[in-house]
């Protein structure tokens, strides 16, 4: 049964490290919350340690300097794991070829071709048009407003030429202030569902997690599941990868299921159980607004 609680403070004393994530929760892709803000830096003035845990195809000082652009201060957080990283380091094992076709805002992403240090003997990179490409890249689509069925023609063609979808972001859709976009795991999904195989980094994958759980050894800190809370509004990322990892989890009703949920201050408690009874999730704790 899903509790709902009135701060992350209720019962952040039973934790030693949060997995937070960030579009949604800590900032709404314009401008931080600062409630938020104050609930984390609250938490590290207690002692405990806050790794951001994001879907974001950038690669982590990528997503410092957007949380900075944002107002969300470095002082609310000690890591960060993005799912760029991870599936950068995929990529330049060779995971989708040599020659990739890249789908993406390239001005927005050019960041996830930048030369990745931790991996021995990286893959040389090259950037081609589909009809070349031994694999896709896919940090989201060139228009987010556009309905991803419009990748179909080129969806068909590079499923029979057996092309793999390197997805950079499993999110399918978020929200922009008060305006919604696809995300790069909507291009993934239908590229799936039409006999593709799409290769998935983020969350609710486990490759996120182990990098994560990387970034907490980095500091020093060796943390069992039990000791270690999900944030998230993503009931199919967040709070779906939390149960995968056998960690509790906090579900952000106020973000993507805001409506669902009939949240303003806090959710309705019916509508809440109606939701996650529809979703067949239960989160171990619920609230409004991270605060």
């Amino acid at each position: 049964m899903t509790q709902i609680i009135n701060s992350l403070s209720d019962i952040s004393g039973n934790y030693d490290a949060l997995f937070v994530d960030l579009w949604g929760c800590v900032h709404n892709g314009v401008t931080a919350y600062p409630d938020a803000v104050e609930a984390l830096m609250t938490y590290r003035a207690d002692g405990g340690t806050v790794v951001l845990v994001t879907n974001s195809p950038k690669p982590r000082a990528g997503v410092e300097s957007q949380l900075d652009s944002f107002g969300v201060p470095a002082a609310c957080y000690d890591a960060i794991a993005t799912s760029g990283d991870s599936a950068r380091a995929a990529m330049y094992r060779g995971m989708v070829g040599r020659k990739v076709w890249f789908m993406g805002e390239w001005e927005r992403d050019a960041g996830f071709f930048e030369p990745l240090e931790v991996i021995e003997d990286p893959v040389e990179i090259e950037r081609v048009d589909l009809k070349e490409a031994e694999g896709i890249v896919c940090c989201g689509p060139n228009d987010p407003m556009a309905d991803p069925d419009t990748n179909r023609p080129d969806f068909l063609y590079a499923k029979q030429k057996g092309l793999k979808l390197l997805c950079a972001n499993p999110d399918i859709i978020v929200d922009r202030g008060d305006v919604r976009e696809w995300c790069a795991g909507a291009l993934a999904r239908l590229y799936t569902e039409m006999g593709g195989e799409s290769l998935y980094f983020g969350k609710p994958h486990p490759p996120i997690y182990d990098l994560a759980r990387r970034r907490l050894s980095a500091l020093g800190q060796d943390i069992s599941s039990d000791g270690i809370l999900a944030i998230g509004d993503g009931i199919a990322t967040d709070i779906q990868g939390a149960t995968g990892e056998d960690i509790d989890s906090l579900f952000i009703t106020g973000g993507l299921a805001a409506e669902e949920t009939k949240t303003s201050h806090q959710p309705d408690p019916d509508a809440l159980t109606a939701y996650l009874q529809k979703e067949m999730s239960s989160p171990t704790y619920a609230i409004g607004k991270l605060r």
